[in-house]
């Protein structure tokens, strides 16, 4: 619609729109669409949003699709940021928010980037996608891709939760379960894609998931009435979601919907599997796989990230930081949430409590600040996490 190029967000190498794409001809890192911002503007007002549909699309000249006819949609987006009032009081903070991405088709956010990512896959006349996933990715993916009458194969670890297992099988994937980890996923997928004709839309590896996952920070935006919070704490496995916010607000300060000032970005990573925050606090932009990786929280296990130094870089721009937290503390502040909020998070976004609460006792976030935490799915689909004793 505005789109003007794709832009590889490490070398800079400009790339044609309106072609497939992976990662960078020349040096193999994400692409990024660029748009002509002005031109969207022209359309896309603060104004002109109070009339418009209540999902993602609500933002359609900031998103790649050329037309309308190839958006593949399930109601994705607009979800509900819920003050957390109860919860706030026991920490002693004025302004508590949770970001409740659970109320999304497939239960989690991954349904904004595989809505994205469909869609340009219909417009560029893809027949088969494919995808590693730790769960939740691949359930978006297998109902977008139904809902487009695409041919779906998903490669998860075989420990993956069993609600996401089922999830893509009744919507029609072809489910391989691997020994290992997202990688050895990534890998196989990788090896086979050639010869099968599968396009490969993995986290970052192709460049409209992030344009789906960006839609949070123009929400976020709009439900703060265009003001951003302080702090925004978020989980991170590949980043997509932290990514495309941080590339959201840029585009929304260049449309002059809002002001230079951020918020500070906190990437959230179990103990188990921390790549990010290990090379945050060692002061590296890249971060080194992460060995024997493990952690309850499935959507975290992520090794190696290949958008890892635009997670860092904006986690340092903002002023932000990262925090590893236990499985224990993370599957403690599910039972927390639930039981003040009525949230029933998954374990990935419930891994944002103890990090707020490590950050407010040493003084990195102050309670009288306004603070968004972002459940990033529903606490429904890791039933094996949790005792019912």
């Amino acid at each position: 619609m505005n789109v003007t190029h794709l832009e590889c967000a490490a070398c800079g190498l400009s790339h044609e729109a309106q072609r497939l794409h992976n990662l960078c001809r020349e040096c193999g890192k994400p692409l990024l669409v660029r748009y002509d911002l002005k031109q969207a503007a022209r359309s896309l007002t603060k104004e002109s949003l109070k009339g418009r549909r209540s999902d993602l699309w609500r933002y359609r000249e900031v998103l790649p699709v050329e037309n309308d006819k190839n958006i593949v949609s399930l109601g994705e987006g607009w979800t509900p940021l819920l003050r957390a009032e109860r919860l706030g009081n026991e920490l002693g903070l004025d302004a508590l928010f949770i970001k409740d991405e659970s109320q999304n088709p497939t239960q989690s956010f991954k349904a904004r980037g595989m809505a994205a990512a469909v869609s340009m896959a219909k417009e560029l006349r893809v027949q088969k996608l494919a995808v590693p996933s730790a769960g939740n990715a691949a359930g978006a993916l297998a109902a977008y891709a139904a809902c487009a009458g695409m041919e779906c194969h998903i490669f998860m670890p075989r420990d993956t939760p069993r609600a996401n297992v089922v999830e893509c099988e009744q919507t029609g994937a072809h489910v391989t379960l691997l020994d290992g980890l997202i990688t050895d996923c990534g890998a196989e997928v990788a090896r086979r894609k050639d010869a099968e004709g599968w396009f490969d839309v993995s986290t970052l590896k192709e460049p409209y998931r992030v344009e789906g996952k960006k839609t949070l920070g123009y929400e976020l935006a709009e439900q703060c009435d265009w003001q951003l919070p302080d702090v925004i704490i978020y989980p991170t496995g590949g980043g997509t979601g932290l990514i495309g916010m941080w590339k959201a607000f840029e585009e929304m300060e260049q449309m002059g919907w809002i002001d230079a000032k951020r918020p500070r970005m906190v990437t959230v990573q179990a103990s188990g599997c921390a790549p990010i925050v290990r090379a945050f606090v060692e002061g590296k932009r890249f971060a080194d796989e992460f060995a024997n990786a493990s952690t309850v929280a499935s959507g975290l296990r992520v090794p190696r990230a290949i958008g890892d130094f635009l997670i860092i870089d904006a986690l340092r721009e903002s002023g932000g930081t990262a925090v590893a937290v236990s499985d224990e503390e993370l599957l403690a502040a599910v039972r927390e949430i639930g039981a003040l909020e009525g949230v029933f998070c998954a374990p990935e976004g419930a891994a944002c409590l103890p990090a707020l609460r490590k950050l407010l006792a040493d003084g990195t976030v102050k309670a009288e600040e306004q603070i968004v935490l972002f459940n990033t799915g529903a606490g429904v689909k890791y039933l094996e996490s949790f005792s019912t004793d």
